[in-house]
């Protein structure tokens, strides 16, 4: 049952509080990770060797699948799992191919014309979930738009199953991806064999996908401590669910335990005009999570969830901006009036017939999103998260007669000669 809040009876720290996820006041979190990349940085492959003992209850005499071995695994998987999965690739293959685009020379100044390039990120590190649930998809959402963009090398890293594999739906992915090598590493000490390289692991340059909150706090350890950025902050996941009395209790409980049963940590949010419609989805959430296979994750997520009850739509819309939420499904018949007043969220799910389920897998947008309120200043990952754009400039005679004295005035009343000789000795050859 989720717990019931009155938006108007709410103080600024009541809401505060209620926004507030995914944190480690007393840095426990932070001390584990840091003793885990220390041990990464040190002893390279014997430290995930003994991670994957303690952690995976797996004793791996390599750390890595080649290419026979990934083939082998992806024909385990039936043929109607291979079609759902080819399908899932080209529908996110077709939204990401769209993304990048030339942009055209701007001529600023007569002689004087600048434009950007792009180029891929050179390496870069997919990390793929696989503690309570296996996320093949995971693996699209990330490797797509990374071969979209050019990546001249993807490295994989993902828990390795009890087997001391992985599963087929993963190896089938990395098929499509045509990735002939996958990393059997996971938590934290993935993330600091990618950001440092070991024995058997390259090095990569940005380092991208979800995570728990180890793997969350090493990814922004790293991005710290070394050159490696990293794509976003992107711990437990969440969503927040405006619903108003047009929307079906059913549909509104099926949204949020699909949510919940990501992990225990994860947070189901739903906020409502009408207290009849929250009464109504927490009987549902009842029935519904009965028959669940992982009931037992999705009833400690909802109970780290809650309800809010506000007066009107607007309202609704002003808590979640507040909330920042990676998922935000809109069931309500009104959905076209207010998602122009969306401001934080990281991918949004419009009316009764769009549950955010179709976006985690196979409508073509990407999942790996921001959460823990990072919304309000993260995007999800795009083909622009693998590439850079770098600027170009070129500027002929009349451009540096044009130009020249702009520079000069400038860099004089900045104090740096230099910088204004530069442009001196070139008008002076002219």
């Amino acid at each position: 049952m989720l717990k019931v809040y009155n938006y108007e009876k709410l103080l600024p720290t009541d809401v505060e509080q209620l926004v507030l996820r995914n944190t480690d006041p007393n840095n426990a979190i932070q001390e584990t990770v840091i003793e885990i990349i220390d041990q990464v940085k040190k002893d390279g492959d014997i430290a995930l060797k003994t991670y994957a003992s303690k952690f995976d209850q797996v004793n791996l005499e390599q750390i890595y699948l080649d290419k026979d071995e990934i083939e082998e695994l992806a024909l385990t998987i039936t043929r109607d799992q291979q079609r759902a999965l080819e399908i899932a690739f080209q529908n996110i293959h077709r939204f990401h191919s769209t993304q990048l685009k030339r942009e055209r020379v701007t001529e600023t100044m007569p002689g004087v014309k600048c434009w950007r390039e792009v180029r891929p990120i050179e390496r870069v590190g997919l990390y793929i979930p696989g503690g309570s649930a296996v996320l093949p998809s995971t693996l699209l959402m990330l490797g797509v738009p990374a071969r979209i963009a050019g990546c001249k090398e993807i490295v994989v890293c993902s828990p390795p199953q009890k087997t001391g594999k992985i599963n087929g739906f993963v190896a089938f992915c990395l098929t499509l991806l045509k990735i002939e090598r996958i990393y059997l590493v996971g938590g934290a000490q993935a993330i600091a064999a990618m950001a440092f390289g070991t024995e058997t692991i390259p090095k990569v340059d940005k380092i991208f996908g979800p995570g728990n909150q180890f793997v969350t706090k090493a990814k922004s350890i790293i991005q710290a401590q070394t050159n490696v950025s990293i794509d976003m902050p992107a711990g437990p996941s969440e969503v927040l669910i405006i619903a108003d009395e047009t929307a079906n209790p059913a549909y509104v409980a099926a949204d949020l335990l699909a949510q919940a049963e990501h992990g225990s940590d994860s947070q189901a949010v739903l906020v409502s005009t009408s207290d009849n419609l929250i009464e109504e989805v927490n009987k549902e959430l009842l029935t519904q999570i009965q028959v669940l296979p992982r009931k037992e994750t999705a009833s400690a997520a909802i109970t780290n969830s809650f309800a809010i009850l506000t007066s009107d739509l607007k309202q609704a819309i002003s808590f979640s901006n507040q909330y920042a939420p990676e998922h935000l499904i809109l069931e309500t018949d009104s959905w076209q009036s207010i998602s122009p007043l969306i401001l934080n969220a990281g991918s949004v799910f419009l009316g009764h017939l769009t549950p955010e389920s179709a976006g985690d897998y196979a409508s073509g947008t990407n999942h790996t999103l921001p959460t823990s309120g990072y919304a309000r200043s993260y995007s999800g990952v795009s083909a622009d998260s693998f590439v850079k754009k770098i600027t170009f400039q070129q500027i002929n005679e009349q451009g540096l007669q044009q130009i020249g004295s702009v520079v000069e005035t400038l860099a004089e009343l900045e104090g740096l000669h230099a910088h204004k000789n530069a442009i001196t000795v070139r008008k002076a050859m002219l």
